[in-house]
């Protein structure tokens, strides 16, 4: 008689959602297990998989008691989504191989010794190499040729990884000048884009973090009341009225570390596993947003995007 196959055991730890039923927690789900079947893995056959949820950025309380459940519950990997998940799991475990996705800089988080060589027991997919910041530069410069200042809208408090972001940016800009444009509300907001908006030629990037995806919607009404251009990579943004996006395809994101799991499973250790970048990335445009900001898209630009909202 045939032995019965191994039933080997993960947990994954959604961050940014707070339940099973959440928007988030499907988008996160659909990919993530249909690239556990293609690596072999079926739950209920040869993978058991435990899922908790952190319950939004906000709540720290829940992410760090579900971290705590996965744990206790002897998993032999850990798949986390964002920043506060994996930090959480991280503190209450050093053996346990954890693989992140959707966090900006493992590093400068202190989870990995270096990109090449993590070191410890973390591993994984970060959301966007930092040069990043010049590749939405250039794209202003495209969109507005004579565009003669930029800023740069994050709010500080919540945006660690902002100055690399903001250097490749600067290094990218040439003549235009760039201005950093701190905000915790919007007021302050408000106020920063309207400063902007004072002088012609004038644009805006929007780092995306949890403030400005928390706050999304209210800054593309801004920049569509100041009649301010601005690449926008926020989750979305496109889609609810922004004029342009340049961002990670957002399931091969939550595709990519099965791959980790499927070879630390098999034996590798994730201290091997050198953190890597995304892979696949999406332009999108909408020349509704565009027409309304008198703005004609350069048909170069417009045949190379992904998504074009008309």
């Amino acid at each position: 008689a045939q032995r019965p196959e191994q039933i080997r055991h993960i947990g994954v730890l959604i961050g940014l959602a707070s339940s099973a039923s959440d928007p988030i927690a499907d988008g996160f789900l659909r990919p993530f297990r249909d690239a556990m079947q293609q690596a072999g893995w079926i739950e209920g056959k040869n993978i058991r998989v435990d899922y908790r949820f952190g319950g939004a950025l906000a709540d720290l309380a829940k992410t760090n008691a579900s971290a705590a459940e996965l744990v206790a519950l002897r998993s032999e990997v850990i798949y986390t989504q964002g920043w506060p998940a994996t930090l959480a799991v991280h503190q209450k475990t050093k053996t346990i191989p954890i693989v992140f996705t959707q966090i900006a800089d493992p590093v400068g988080f202190g989870l990995v010794n270096s990109d090449a060589h993590p070191g410890g027991n973390v591993t994984g997919f970060v959301v966007w190499d930092f040069s990043i910041g010049g590749k939405w530069i250039q794209l202003l410069r495209e969109l507005i040729p004579d565009v003669t200042h930029v800023g740069i809208l994050y709010n500080p408090d919540t945006t660690p990884y902002a100055p690399p972001l903001v250097a490749s940016a600067k290094a990218a800009a040439g003549n235009v000048q760039v201005i950093e444009s701190h905000s915790h509300n919007d007021s302050e907001t408000e106020a920063a884009l309207s400063s902007l908006s004072k002088e012609p030629h004038g644009g805006l990037l929007v780092l995306p973090e949890p403030f400005t995806n928390a706050h999304r919607d209210q800054i593309i009404a801004q920049c569509a009341r100041s009649g301010l251009p601005a690449v926008n990579p926020v989750s979305g943004a496109v889609e609810r009225g922004a004029l342009i996006s340049y961002t990670y395809v957002f399931d091969e994101v939550i595709r990519q570390p099965v791959s980790y799991i499927d070879r630390i499973l098999k034996g590798e250790s994730p201290s091997d596993l050198p953190v890597q970048a995304p892979t696949k990335y999406k332009l999108a445009i909408n020349l509704k947003t565009a027409k309304a900001l008198g703005l004609t898209v350069p048909p170069m630009l417009l045949a190379t995007a992904d998504d074009v909202i008309e």
